[in-house]
């Protein structure tokens, strides 16, 4: 696919997006929730158990455009925080780690948004959302930072901010504007259940915007629950239900044993990489940083399989590392350190 004329180059960037490609359009503009995770000092309890609580900064989307930035690339970030201390805490992390905060917005009348999660002993992950409402649901279509969307190569969204009005309203109409400037769409559902009213508003929700990603990543657990409990190792069932004419690529991330890929010629596998688990947090968000920057950089790779398996397989390291170390935007590797795992080049080269 050629480079699109109208997106923009460096010259339009602002100051802070300079640098870190060669190429000044690769710019991934990440579009959604920016909270605080509130996560137990020890390890394996319920939250009614925890001691104490250390806070972490989260959402999936700010994960993503922190990940990319870490591997070198451009990105920014465009959402809602409250304004308050946690919100410009949030803001300021994703200024120390070069993403352009340009579309970040403060609500003087409502709260960054904040959520205590714990892994319990029995391996289930819990979570307790104070949002209501989080000024993350309370983005207005009038607040959006069109320049930087309209500057998007890659525009990258979740679910999450499909929930609630003004904010899905908002999310939809940004999705449009970058659609008519030349973006290619990526969506990770990132299925929270808890924060939606029932299963099927969900399932409704996740499916409403499914046909006009270019980009889809789903795990194994999101593809049972949209089909309502087909075998997500099947092809045909991932084929006829999931994928779509307009799609490019569409990746199931199958966690520690890699991810498997569908594009409109071909299919596969590409292995995970073996590193020690220690927090499984934004170990997605890691995957989902790694293909974006390679993708961003070079999107003829739908289109070559050799090459494509090694972005994958550079994806894969990427959430390899993540699981090594606490927390999400702290264990974002460099692409130093994921090239050195994998030990050869990869596209993202």
């Amino acid at each position: 696919m050629a480079d699109n004329p109208t997106s923009g180059g460096s010259k339009d960037l602002p100051a802070n997006m300079k640098g870190g490609s060669s190429d000044g359009n690769s710019l991934v503009v990440c579009f959604g929730e920016l909270l605080i995770d509130f996560v137990p000092t020890v390890a394996g309890v319920s939250l009614a158990e925890a001691p104490a609580f250390k806070k972490a900064p989260g959402g999936a989307p700010a994960n993503v455009a922190v990940g990319i930035s870490r591997l070198g690339g451009l990105s920014a970030f465009v959402g809602k925080v409250g304004d308050d201390e946690f919100g410009y805490m949030l803001a300021d992390i994703l200024k120390q780690n070069n993403v352009n905060t340009s579309g970040v917005r403060y609500d003087p009348n409502a709260r960054t948004a904040l959520a205590f999660v714990t892994l319990r002993a029995d391996g289930e992950r819990e979570f307790l959302f104070f949002r209501h409402p989080s000024a993350d649901m309370l983005l207005q279509e009038s607040e959006l930072d069109k320049n930087i969307i309209k500057q998007a190569r890659i525009f990258h969204y979740g679910s999450i901010s499909l929930i609630a009005e003004p904010c899905k309203s908002t999310h939809l109409a940004a999705m449009s504007m970058a659609k008519k400037s030349g973006s290619i769409l990526s969506y990770d559902p990132n299925l929270r259940l808890p924060l939606w009213p029932s299963e099927e508003a969900a399932r409704e929700g996740i499916m409403s915007i499914w046909d006009q990603a270019d980009i889809i990543k789903i795990s194994e657990d999101e593809i049972t629950f949209l089909t309502r409990g087909d075998d997500h190792n099947d092809d045909n069932v991932v084929l006829k239900k999931l994928y779509h004419p307009n799609l490019k690529l569409l990746i199931v991330t199958e966690g520690s044993k890699g991810c498997r890929y569908y594009t409109k010629e071909f299919k596969g596998r590409v292995p995970g990489v073996k590193t020690k688990v220690v927090d499984t947090t934004g170990a997605g968000d890691a995957f989902v940083s790694g293909i974006l920057n390679c993708l961003a950089s070079d999107l003829n790779l739908f289109k070559d399989e050799k090459r494509l398996k090694e972005a994958l397989l550079f994806a894969n390291a990427c959430g390899a590392l993540t699981v090594t170390e606490r927390g999400a935007i702290p264990a974002l590797p460099t692409k130093e350190a994921v090239l050195k795992l994998i030990q050869q080049p990869v596209a993202a080269s």
